[in-house]
């Protein structure tokens, strides 16, 4: 039960001063009924075994009671992960897994199901010739249409070298593939060369621990190609390991602190330094945010912007301005807890606030979709409408609800991993870095 390794160093302040307020307050399996609560709360537990009239899950009901704990906290960023969850995001922090090569997003109305939203080149779904749009119907003989993304994914991953049969519809039409797991790389950074010789860098995450590796090689790559001038787009990027933040932050800054640490005792240290190395870039530099940029993504923008090294263009970020210690559980769950509270260079505490660009200009990128509710159906009747002369079922709820809301058009992806590609005339941030960078 020791802090994750990677994001222990981002609550080291934390954990010296909770030590002895930690030590105060353990709770152990001999001190916990020893409270007027925590005997509560092992007596409601031996009553639900004892007289509820239907078979009691065991672990369903205790991780409902950690669940309920963190819950009661009332913060978002401080959470309990069950084992099969925490599988697969150990898998995308480590950068690489077993699986078929694919990206997925929600097929149906409620947010369950999937179809392929991108097939990477070389992989074993593009030699199958699976296609973007296909939708997954069954994988393996376990029918998936209505199953959570996540559990979708944890079917289709498994170890190198095994197989999956997978049954896609097409245009309304099932086929099955039958395909052979291989080593999937999750590239965070793709990059390309605009016209006039400006260099596009997108940032789609730091949760991945290559991702401080794949960014220096995209630098690189730029310097190598005698770009002078940088854009770097960290739209949609939610965060992830905060040393990676710092990484990125450091390929642009020559000297000065890039992020500072606050504990709960109001304690603060600066935990990250530009080291000014000669692999740094120094040409123009413009930086692409939005309303989805968050935590890390904040942490190199606030910095950049407030060392006046970079041009801030596009819609308030998130603000997610505080850091967490993820713990290892013996159940194979996760737990992270939100320790500290962090601060650009100039002092600025973002969490809640966010950033505000130097450049303000909406995202374009995304269409309003269609969205509407209705009500009067039986509860849990299927209710078919029409959308655009097609038909389209939704489920209501038990008032007897419904809710549609139509796919949002996403940012076109290329299907060789790394590689950007971008829509100038329909990405207006885009437009505006451009226009600065002249």
């Amino acid at each position: 039960m020791k802090p994750n390794r990677l994001a222990l160093v981002a609550g080291t302040l934390a954990l010296t001063a909770a030590v002895a307020y930690a030590q105060m307050n353990a709770y152990t399996t001999s001190n916990l009924p020893a409270t007027p609560v925590g005997k509560t709360f092992v007596e409601v537990l031996n009553d639900l075994n004892r007289y509820y009239l239907y078979p009691v899950n065991q672990e369903k009901l205790l991780r409902g009671a950690i669940q309920g704990a963190v819950g009661s906290l009332d913060d978002e960023f401080t959470y309990y992960s069950e084992p099969e969850k925490n599988q697969i995001d150990a898998e995308n922090l480590k950068g690489t897994f077993g699986g078929i090569g694919v990206t997925l997003v929600a097929a149906n109305p409620d947010g369950t199901g999937g179809k392929i939203d991108n097939v990477y080149k070389g992989n074993p779904a593009a030699k199958a010739g699976v296609q973007i749009g296909d939708m997954f119907v069954k994988v393996g003989d376990k029918d998936v249409m209505t199953a959570k993304l996540d559990d979708i994914v944890k079917l289709v991953r498994g170890p190198i070298g095994s197989s999956v049969s997978v049954t896609f519809a097409r245009n309304g039409k099932p086929f099955v593939v039958n395909l052979k797991r291989d080593t999937v790389n999750i590239i965070s950074v793709e990059s390309t060369v605009l016209p006039g010789n400006v260099g596009y860098i997108a940032l789609n995450t730091f949760y991945n621990e290559k991702v401080s590796e794949q960014f220096r090689a995209a630098v690189a790559d730029m310097k190598k190609k005698n770009v002078q001038k940088l854009i770097l787009d960290m739209r949609d990027n939610g965060g992830g390991l905060l040393n990676a933040g710092v990484d990125v932050a450091d390929q642009f800054m020559q000297s000065g602190s890039i992020v500072s640490l606050r504990d709960r005792s109001g304690k603060t240290e600066v935990y990250g330094s530009a080291r000014g190395q000669n692999t740094d870039y120094t040409g123009k530099l413009v930086v692409l945010v939005n309303k989805n940029s968050a935590s890390a993504s904040e942490v190199v923008s606030g910095a950049l912007q407030d060392v006046k090294r970079a041009t801030i263009i596009g819609e308030q970020t998130f603000g997610k301005g505080v850091a967490q210690i993820p713990i290892d559980l013996p159940d194979g769950g996760k737990i992270a807890i939100v320790a500290n509270e962090w601060l650009t260079p100039s002092g600025r505490q973002i969490h809640k606030k966010g950033i505000t660009p130097d450049v303000v200009v909406k995202d374009t990128r995304y269409t309003l979709p269609l969205n509407f509710t209705g009500g009067g159906a039986q509860p849990g009747a299927k209710v078919t409408i029409q959308v655009d002369g097609k038909p389209v079922t939704v489920t209501a709820d038990k008032e007897g609800k419904f809710t549609y809301t139509g796919e949002v058009k996403r940012p076109t992806r290329s299907s060789t991993q790394g590689e950007a590609t971008v829509d100038v005339q329909g990405d207006a941030i885009l437009k505006k870095a451009l226009e600065v960078l002249k």
